[in-house]
């Protein structure tokens, strides 16, 4: 029997609420099916099932609120057959009747009274979450201003209206978390972009308009191919060490309507070509404004990409996501006198900017790896 958990859907994410079940008991599920719903601070994420079976029971009921990690269902494997002396499948646990509680506060201490400390009580109240939903990680389960940090990056908005609020304070205790953590370096460059402006218009000729590239997917690419040269800034910090991904998907960045932002993953990017992965962008940014994103878009991004060139601004200088190795940035294309051949032209460029983990890299690496991206959008129809 496989337990289907209650998955993190993003670094400082410590509990999410089940929402509602995608799947009927009984129901025969596939590795990257839509099992359930969860609401995070990010909004109510679909969420897939990483085995082949049967749903064979619910352990939490829609509405209960439960720490990552906790057992939400159970999934007989398909190789299990039902026992021969078994004339019906095993009584499923229907949504009302839950197997287990929901998840809540520690027990521990005066009964009745919750163990938290004045101060992490404060917080918990600036930040609008209950803290009578955390488990603690003080003394004797007690609930610590860490606890409450956690919480507030997913805990769910107590009404609609406060959820702008809500992740604008999620936001800044994940990046007050990084800036404190992460001892980070930055490098910019300037990068000409005529020859993949050129490019982009010579195809976008040969293309139906709602099949036409924007410059920024040839940007994506130029990062996901550089990160293979330079892998050290593709992956996380994890016990204590860098840890490089063997795939690579990007975060990237994106404005949402109602407020704030969040970072989705653009899987396998290295592998799409420009035109497949402007349509995933397409799609990703559509899905990450309407509230229909996949749980593992946002736990799998190994890096993240932001682009505020449409914004006016001309270089981004980021701040890296925990528990990312590194965020690359780009601003505005801005004409500059530029040397071509020899002779002073006005001439396309960007800034491209560099975030790094001092733990997992340095400058000079930092420095190749914008000049990989450099060398790539120089051929871009090599990209």
């Amino acid at each position: 029997m496989i337990d289907f958990v209650m998955p993190q859907l993003g670094a400082d994410m410590t509990v999410g609420k089940l929402v509602a079940w995608r799947k009927r008991v009984g129901d025969s599920v596939q590795r990257g099916d839509i099992i359930a719903e969860v609401d995070t601070d990010k909004g109510v994420i679909d969420v897939e099932v990483f085995a082949d079976g049967v749903l064979e029971r619910y352990l939490v009921e829609p509405g209960a609120t439960a720490a990552v990690g906790t057992p939400l269902a159970q999934i007989r494997e398909s190789s299990v057959p039902i026992p021969a002396m078994a004339t019906s499948p095993p009584p499923a646990v229907a949504p009302g009747e839950p197997t287990a509680p929901p998840v809540t506060g520690p027990t521990t201490g005066t009964p009745g009274r919750l163990a938290i400390s004045p101060s992490a009580r404060r917080l918990a109240r600036e930040l609008g979450v209950d803290p009578a939903q955390m488990m603690g990680t003080g003394p004797g389960g007690a609930i610590t201003r860490e606890d409450v940090e956690r919480a507030a990056t997913i805990s769910p908005p107590q009404a609609p209206a406060d959820a702008p609020a809500r992740m604008r304070r999620a936001i800044a205790v994940a990046m007050s978390r990084a800036n404190r953590d992460i001892p980070h370096y930055y490098l910019s460059t300037t990068i000409d972009v005529r020859r993949a402006l050129s490019w982009l218009e010579k195809e976008n000729a040969l293309r139906p308009v709602a099949d036409r590239m924007l410059y920024g997917a040839l940007l994506l690419k130029a990062v996901a191919l550089a990160l293979r040269q330079y892998p050290e800034f593709n992956g996380f910090w994890a016990d204590g060490r860098p840890q490089p991904s063997d795939r690579i998907h990007l975060g990237v960045a994106v404005s949402l309507r109602q407020g704030g932002l969040i970072a989705p993953a653009l899987h396998d990017a290295d592998r799409l070509s420009v035109g497949e992965l402007m349509c995933a962008l397409r799609d990703l940014v559509e899905r990450a404004r309407t509230g229909a994103l996949r749980g593992s878009e946002l736990s799998d991004p190994t890096i993240t990409v932001t682009n505020l060139g449409e914004r006016g601004v001309e270089t981004v200088f980021g701040v890296i996501y925990p528990p990312q190795l590194a965020l690359v940035g780009f601003g505005r294309i801005v004409e500059r006198p530029w040397v071509v051949n020899g002779q002073v032209a006005a001439t396309p460029t960007i800034n491209a900017s560099l975030a790094g983990d001092h733990r997992a890299s340095d400058g000079h690496r930092g420095a190749r790896l914008l000049a990989a991206v450099e060398r790539l959008m120089q051929e871009p129809e090599k990209l």
